[in-house]
């Protein structure tokens, strides 16, 4: 059957929830996939064969991480050529065992900790075709894994296919799985301000909260005569005296759905870590993670940003702002897995971090780095094959002063989504891409 959305509830809902809560997105509304409800039913959500003890964390760097700085090629004379004044001494770097002329910046010392545990998995030289070098055009591509930058979210598209049995007909439209109802399933979670474009899909949307203070169900909080509708609808549960299938209906669930989620989301992440974290937003976002996880959430996907790396000047080699920003980055995730490990949920989470692009080859006259094209990401966790996957890319036969990309970033999401996932990589990229091995087999 083909999937239409319901338009005049959502003109309705447009109306009406936007004034309900100040402080959660309105997709998470417009949808009743609300975390809590999947609670309640046991968590039944999923197609057959999904594993749904399986976690996915993204952690996306945001501002065009320098991958040259962070995996550093010492063994490579033309390194220190380029970047006299900001390249990291091979004395300093943290040689990787088994590995040899590259190494991590100085401030992964934590993140070297979880390496030489064979929780990392270091893909070299990752980006795509054409590379675009606008933040907001480049991100937008890695997010929909498309480079036109163009439809949905490619975790959006997962949710939609693995969670609700929705893909593509014959016709080219979004169809649905006959024994699905596109009601199915619990939400991705994304901290911040706003919930990125990689988790919006067609029908599937995300929850985002940037505190959980704030994420609540505020409407007996910004007007009196809104308390009594409030109550009537938690205590008296109107939305089964509303007729089915109408907007009345529609809006008495979702407004239940949202209550629920709000508690459960805002009791798990009340709870005290298991472990001491760093102090740092990054770390911050990974804490609560941990307490959603360690409270049972049936979500399957997480998705925290850790900001500031765009580096134009004064980057600064092993003491400078872009060190610091990856000291807060290595100590957050490795408090993390420590936290996971405590609570026995570490073997259950997959990280995957990225960047929307590097940094050029040669430092520029402000020392610092101009956006470029390829850059290294990490697979964190016990299922990760271990080690460095791909060869560090040549920095002498260059495109235009720029890296030349080795491994297609959709190659590792179809690593992750096959081999982690246990999804159609094929369907949900909409494209065939070998499997980058990333993960380690069964």
């Amino acid at each position: 059957m083909s999937f239409k959305p319901p338009f005049p509830r959502r003109s309705f809902l447009n109306s009406t929830l936007m004034m309900a809560s100040a402080a959660a997105t309105l997709p998470s509304f417009l949808n009743s996939t609300a975390l809590a409800m999947s609670e309640a039913l046991g968590g039944l959500s999923a197609l057959p064969g999904v594993p749904e003890d399986h976690i996915l964390v993204v952690l996306q760097l945001s501002g065009g991480n320098d991958g040259l700085n962070t995996v550093v090629p010492f063994g490579m004379s033309e390194y220190y050529r380029r970047r006299p004044g900001i390249g990291i001494p091979e004395k300093e770097a943290l040689k990787l065992s088994r590995v040899d002329g590259i190494g991590l910046h100085p401030q992964l010392a934590p993140l070297n900790d979880l390496y030489d545990e064979g929780l990392v998995s270091i893909v070299q030289g990752v980006g795509y075709p054409n590379p675009n070098r606008s933040h907001f055009k480049s991100m937008d591509i890695w997010q929909t894994a498309d480079p036109t930058a163009t439809g949905d979210g490619w975790i959006g598209r997962y949710f939609d296919s693995q969670c609700c049995g929705f893909g593509k007909g014959e016709s080219g439209t979004v169809e649905a799985s006959p024994s699905m109802d596109g009601t199915s399933g619990p939400p991705g979670i994304a901290i911040g301000r706003s919930a990125p474009l990689a988790m919006q899909g067609r029908l599937i949307k995300p929850v985002s909260f940037e505190s959980p203070d704030l994420f609540k169900w505020s409407a007996k909080d910004m007007h009196e005569s809104l308390r009594d509708p409030y109550d009537r609808i938690n205590r008296r549960g109107e939305a089964a005296e509303a007729p089915a299938g109408t907007n009345a209906s529609f809006l008495l669930r979702t407004a239940l759905d949202a209550q629920v989620s709000s508690d459960l989301i805002r009791k798990a992440v009340a709870q005290r870590p298991g472990v001491a974290y760093p102090q740092s937003g990054i770390a911050n976002q990974l804490s609560m993670v941990a307490q959603m996880i360690r409270a049972g959430l049936k979500t399957r996907v997480y998705y925290v940003n850790h900001g500031g790396f765009d580096t134009h000047a004064g980057q600064g080699g092993s003491q400078g702002n872009h060190g610091r920003l990856l000291n807060q980055f290595a100590a957050a995730v490795k408090a993390f897995y420590q936290d996971l490990k405590a609570q026995g949920n570490d073997g259950r989470v997959l990280t995957l971090s990225f960047s929307e692009f590097g940094r050029r080859v040669a430092q520029n006259a402000s020392q610092g780095t101009d956006h470029g094209t390829a850059a290294p990401m990490f697979l964190m966790g016990p299922m990760v094959k271990a080690g460095v996957v791909g060869d560090h890319p040549s920095l002498t036969d260059l495109d235009d002063g720029d890296l030349k990309y080795k491994i297609d970033f959709r190659s590792v999401y179809a690593g992750v989504l096959e081999n982690w996932m246990k999804a159609d990589s094929k369907a949900i990229l909409d494209g065939t891409y070998k499997p980058a091995p990333v993960i380690k087999k069964a």
